[in-house]
Order: C-alpha cells, then structure tokens, then sequence
C-alpha cells in the first residue's frame, strides 16, 4: 500500500494542479508564469540548438481554451459590445446629415461621403491588422486602434470644414476595423470548433445591428443637439470601450503568449526557451505577414468560383443594408413628413429580424453538432448552408416587400414590418456562408475571409452614393425594387453549393487543397483512436491478469511455484506504468490532431500553406 500511495504521490507531483493566475495579471502582464509553469519538464535541453519547448502544460491558467465559461463569455460580450460600437459610428452619422448639409452647404451626395468612406475604411482591417495581430497580438491592436477610433471621432466633433470631416471619418473606420477583423479571432482563441457558433452567432449579430441603432441614436439626438453632439457621443462611447477593453482584455493569442512566455523563462532560468509553435511553424516576420495579406485574398477572390459567387452575395446584402440608411429617410422622412428621430425607428423592424436570427442558430447550432459527432467531428462545409437557403428566400421577400408597401395608402406598419424577414435573412446569410467558408478553405481561411471583407466594404461603401439619384429617378418602388431582384440572382448560390458543393470543390484548386489536408488529417485522427481503443483493450487484459484470481490456489500454486504478494504488485505496477506512458503517447497525439483542426482558423493559413502559391 505504500509502494502505491508513493506511486500516486510521484503522479501528483508530476502533473501538480496550476495556481490560479490573478486576472489582473493577465491582462497585464502576457508572459506571466508560476512556480508549476517554471518546473514543468518542456522537451529539449534549454541550449541554443536544442531550446526548451514551450508549450501549454496541463490545465494550464493561461490557456484561453481553459478559461472558465463566465470568463469565456464575458470576453465575448465585451469584443461584441466594442464591434458593435464600431458599426454604430459609421451609421450614426447619418442622424445629423440635414445640419451637415446646411451648415456647410453641400450637396446630399458630398455629405454622403462620411458615410461611404468611414466603411470603405474597413476594408484596411484584414489587409493591416490582421496580419499585424499575428504579430504583436490581439490585445496591443485593440488598445492602439481604439485609441485612433476614439481620436478621430473626438476630431470629427469639431471639423472646421466639410473636408475634415470626410477624412476624419475614413481614419475613424480604417482604425475602427481592427476589431470587427480581430474579435472573430478572439472568439476562436478560447472556443474549441464544435463550441464556437453559439459564440460567433452572438458575436456576428453585433456588426448588423450597430448600422441599425446607429440612425435611431444618431436621428434623435441630432434633431434636438446638433450632429456636433452626435460625434460627441460617438467619441466618448468609443473612449468608454477603449477605456474598459484596455483594463479587462486579456491577450487570447497563443502564439504571442507563448512567445512571452518564453522570454519570460529565459529571462528567469538563464536557459533557452522558445515556444513551440515558434519552432514548429517558423516565426512571422513582418514581410512574410503582409504579403501574405495583400497578395493571396485577390489569388482566391478572383480564382475561385465559391469565395467570388458568395463573396458577391454578401456583398450584395452587405450593400444594400447600407442603401437603407440613405433610403429610409426618403421614404418616411420626405414621403411620410416624419422627424429625423421618429423617421429612424422603422430600423427596429431589421433589428428585430436580427434578433430571430440570433435565436434561430441556437437549434441549429445543436443540429450542427449532431452532424459533426455523425462524421467522427468532421463535417462537411455543406452542412453549414441549411440556415442560408432558409434566409436566401427571407431576403428577397423582405425587400419586395418594403418596395411595394410604401404607399400613402397602407399602413406605415406594413413597410416596417418587412424589415423582419430582411434582417433575419441577412444575419443567417452572412453566418453561414462566413463558416461554410472558413470549412471549405480551412488552411486558407484569413485569406478568403480578408477577400471577402474587402468586396463586401466596398460595396457597402459604395451603394450608399448612387442611393438617392436611384430613388429620385426611378421612385421608391422600383429604386427598392432593385436590390431584391439582385438578391433573387443570388437565391441559387447557396443551393447549388449545397448539392453539388462537394464535386464543384474538387475543381477549384485551393478548396481541393484544403480539402485533401483535411481528409489527410480525418484519416490520422481515425487511426490515433482506433490506436488508443486498442490500448484500453490490452490495459484492461492487463488489468485482469494482475488482479489475484478468486480462488483460493492460484495458478503459480497449482506448478509448484507461488507467486509472492510483492511480484505481483510488482507485476501490475509494472504493466500500469506500461499503459499509461502508451496512453499518454496516444493521447498527445490525438490531441495534437484535434487542436490543429479546432485551431484558430485565422493563424493557420500561412502555416500550412506557404508552398501553394508559389509558380
């Protein structure tokens, strides 16, 4: 009993149970480490050429998959609490327009500019500071580009000219799209795959509806203070997250805190640590992270027919949520002779579509997870779509809707109501053909998704401008006309993919790629169980064989030869010992495999892919 209560004690100590880090101390302090992270045994032997590893240890504090689910969650809230901010400044400055237009004297389409620009400004998100996080981190790119967020709004609060304003406000949406680029990439730093789209649902749902409570906030208080004062909330609202993300924000990025963590050590021990992902994939230089962001989106954007036809989806959607802020105030503000404030509130009929969506991929979530558990945890990319041929119908009919209520003659609630089926359309689109996407080119993923936020920014920047000689023009029913019958061309796309998805995917290049590393990685995993069920097998035979028979002469007595107690507890230490260091062997590399499929899909692309678009 001793020899085993030492055995057990020996096993404590090698695995010991971490102290808890103080959450203070990592938001502050990424590289921080205790006693039982120093000890831990990392592979190597800490000289230049053969470094120490660093890697996660067991339960490690710092892991953000080992978070706590309120911690988890609290993140999440905040990053969507801070992208939503983003989307409702580059919409609320539609509220103030009419004092715009009469204070500087300008023309609706030059006024419209702010509006056009703050969004063409996202585009630089995945084009700068994506590549830049790969970097220096989540954390240090909130802190800088909301800080420039927070700036420009405060300048756009007291632009002297028309001018100003207009580039001021592009500045505040390139520097305000770091977190609608890297928020998605926080949420897949802590939620392993099969958990992550109950937390991207909550997280997708904050760029859609910013743009919608952007005119109500903006359209009240610019009626009653001036559009000085609504640049003045946005500054200060801006300034209150900058504030609260700088002193509750963790860095999330696994590589960036094991990095730290590494220098850390080296720093404390004298040895030589490197993390091991540093070591396994190579580390990132500057050069490397932006050609990679500036070269390969337009590769994929333009060489395959998936990312192009739902990339022009979402932007068509995309742009057509903007349009509305130019043309709702046509239709109840000049038509119907509403206020600037009461003329903004038909928004709530699209938020409120918003919001079902939200709902509606709470089932669904479990529907996909049932899906995933039936393909042994991988699923095909076409079990992402059933949502979007839902919302490829509730589009179109949301949107004729609102061209053919809009009459002096039916109720006002009519056209607001069609808002419903457009929002929740829209919402469902964009989540799931953003993960059909990221399944489909896994090993390509921040690329195809850097293109796709491009296209889609620059239509979302562009339809605003041409919105009023449209409406003008052609009259509220047919002008609203238009982008359904854009978005009935589009109705086939997500069912064409559904069914033929898989053969079209091995005739596109990349998507075969990413489809054979998959596979590749499918097989590897299958194998490592099959492995670690015969290991529970012959465990348990050994189990069975160490045990003492049940009757009173073993079997070493019968032959003449009797077992004494010590051999046999030798014996089954022994075959215990066996086992586990099998098991762990296994299990190392099962994990290895199921963390390189459940990894963030945004820092595995240049990882896995540096040999594809070379020639």
């Amino acid at each position: 009993m001793a020899d085993r209560n030492g055995g057990l004690e020996a096993e404590k100590i090698e695995h010991p149970k971490p102290t808890k880090i103080p959450y203070w101390r990592t938001v502050i302090e990424q590289g921080v480490v205790t006693q039982e992270i120093i000890d831990y045994p990392y592979r190597g032997s800490g000289t230049e050429d053969d470094p120490y590893a660093v890697e996660w240890i067991p339960n490690d504090p710092r892991n953000p998959m080992e978070y706590g689910e309120i911690k988890k969650w609290s993140i999440t809230v905040l990053v969507a609490f801070a992208t939503l901010a983003v989307a409702l400044v580059s919409s609320a400055y539609t509220g103030g327009i009419e004092e715009i237009l009469f204070e500087f004297r300008i023309g609706e389409e030059v006024a419209t500019l702010g509006v056009s620009l703050f969004v063409l400004g996202f585009a630089i998100g995945p084009l700068l500071w994506a590549p830049m996080s790969e970097l220096f981190g989540r954390q240090i790119l909130f802190i800088v580009t909301y800080m420039g967020l927070t700036a420009f709004n405060a300048g756009c609060a007291g632009a002297p000219n028309i001018q100003t304003l207009i580039i001021l406000r592009f500045f505040a949406g390139a520097f305000g799209s770091s977190p609608l680029t890297n928020a998605g990439g926080v949420i897949a730093d802590m939620f392993p795959a099969a958990q992550r789209g109950l937390a991207m649902s909550v997280f997708a749902a904050a760029p859609f509806l910013g743009p919608v409570l952007g005119p109500i906030i903006g359209g009240f208080l610019g009626m009653r203070a001036g559009w000085r004062w609504v640049e003045g909330f946005l500054a200060a609202f801006s300034g209150a997250l900058w504030i609260l993300g700088s002193l509750l924000l963790p860095e999330t990025y696994a590589p960036v805190l094991l990095r730290r963590r590494a220098e850390k050590l080296s720093k404390i021990t004298g040895k030589v640590y490197r993390s091991k992902l540093d070591i396994d994939r190579g580390k990132v230089t500057l050069g490397a992270a932006f050609k990679t962001s500036l070269s390969r989106p337009w590769i994929l954007l333009f060489r395959e027919p998936i990312v192009f036809l739902l990339s022009i989806y979402m932007a068509i959607i995309y742009g057509t949520l903007y349009m509305l802020f130019a043309a709702y105030p046509i239709v109840y503000q000049q038509d119907r002779g509403w206020n600037a404030g009461v003329g903004s509130l038909p928004f709530l009929g699209i938020m409120v579509g918003m919001l079902a969506a939200v709902v509606y991929t709470i089932p669904d979530n479990k529907r996909y997870i049932r899906t995933q558990d039936k393909h042994g945890g991988f699923a095909p990319p076409e079990a992402r779509l059933p949502p979007c041929l839902l919302a490829s119908i509730a589009v179109p009919v949301g949107l004729f809707w609102f061209a053919w209520t809009n009459y002096p003659s039916v109720h006002w609630m009519a056209s607001i109501a069609a808002g419903v089926p457009f929002g929740f359309g829209m919402v469902l689109v964009f989540l799931s053909v953003m993960n059909y996407l990221i399944d489909a080119y896994t090993i390509f993923a921040a690329s195809v998704l850097a293109a796709n936020s491009v296209l889609r920014s620059c239509f979302g920047a562009a339809f605003p401008l041409f919105t009023t000689y449209m409406y003008n023009n052609l009259g509220i029913h047919w002008a609203s006309s238009i982008p359904a019958f854009l978005a009935v061309a589009c109705i086939p796309f997500p069912f064409l993919f559904y069914k033929y998805g898989p053969a079209i995917r091995t005739r596109c290049k990349f998507a075969a790629q990413s489809e054979a590393f998959m596979r590749k990685l499918q097989q590897q995993g299958e194998a490592e169980e099959e492995a670690e069920e015969e290991i529970k097998e012959e465990e348990a035979f050994d189990r069975t064989e160490a045990s003492p028979p049940l009757s009173p002469v073993s079997s070493e007595a019968e032959s003449g030869v009797e077992e004494l107690p010590s051999m046999r507890h030798e014996r089954s230490m022994a075959s215990m010992r066996s086992g586990s260091l099998r098991r762990q062997t296994t299990t190392s590399t099962i994990g290895r495999t199921r963390s390189l499929y459940e990894g963030n899909p945004y820092d595995i692309d240049r990882v896995n892919t540096r040999e594809s678009f070379k020639g």
